[in-house]
């Protein structure tokens, strides 16, 4: 009986062994990402997992300078997704591109307000007024590079209280109640919602923000899947959604 029991035991490690080995693992794709790009990504990362179920997508967000910077430092990613194609021009004379960018998506600048808007800002010249707390991106940041350029075609200097990293700090002084105003992308204003309100800025055109992502040196075959997907079709609809433009 002892030498019977041993024999099933060693049947069922063995058996437990081999199933163990026949589970596909799942495989993670990291992902650095815009800041504006935060929900529309987190909804594209979603779809693609129920396409992939062995796959799961690793999202990080912040401003794109920060995350080209991190790239370049060293920090483990697969795939980069700016909202500037400065910074990812910066990872590839770094030779941390693998192929060359896909551009996905288009935005351009508007002012946010707070829903009841408390300066009664009506066009980006009322933001020089120094009265009114305005709140920007820092000039490394693209929406601050697309904010200094609205300034010289306008003509309108401001004078803001602060200059964030991204756009989302942007957007979280004026919804706190900390700023007048701010400038963000259109897309930013959508995905707000009933705190605020969106102000367009005439001229916004030419600060036109072009969004390029790229399979990173070392990245798999799996991450470009996930680069192609997010350039496809299925990906168009949801950036169309929530108010990007076209590429």
């Amino acid at each position: 009986m002892k030498h019977a029991a041993l024999t099933v035991m060693a049947l069922w490690v063995l058996t437990g062994c081999a199933t163990a080995s026949d589970t596909p693992q799942s495989e993670t794709v990291t992902v650095f990402a815009a800041a504006s790009l935060t929900d529309t990504f987190t909804q594209i990362a979603d779809d693609f997992e129920a396409d992939h179920p062995d796959v799961s997508i690793r999202l990080s967000f912040a401003g794109s300078s920060d995350l080209a910077t991190q790239i370049v430092e060293g920090a483990p990613a697969d795939v980069f997704a700016s909202a500037d194609e400065a910074q990812m021009q910066n990872v590839a004379d770094a030779g941390l591109t693998a192929a060359a960018p896909i551009t996905f998506a288009t935005n351009v600048p508007a002012i946010v307000v707070p829903a009841d808007n408390p300066a009664g800002i009506e066009s980006f010249a009322d933001l020089a007024n120094p009265d009114v707390a305005t709140v920007v991106c820092a000039p490394q940041v693209p929406c601050g590079v697309a904010e200094q350029i609205i300034e010289r075609v306008t003509g309108v200097s401001l004078s803001p209280v602060s200059e964030e990293s991204s756009v989302t700090d942007v957007l979280g002084k004026v919804t706190s109640g900390q700023a007048d105003a701010g400038i963000v992308y259109v897309t930013d204003v959508a995905r707000a919602g009933s705190p605020v309100i969106g102000i367009a800025i005439q001229g916004a055109d030419a600060a036109l923000t072009t969004y390029p992502i790229a399979l990173l040196a070392g990245a798999g075959t799996t991450a470009q899947k996930f680069v192609d997907y997010v350039a496809g079709s299925q990906a168009a609809a949801v950036f169309a959604d929530a108010g990007f433009g076209a590429p």
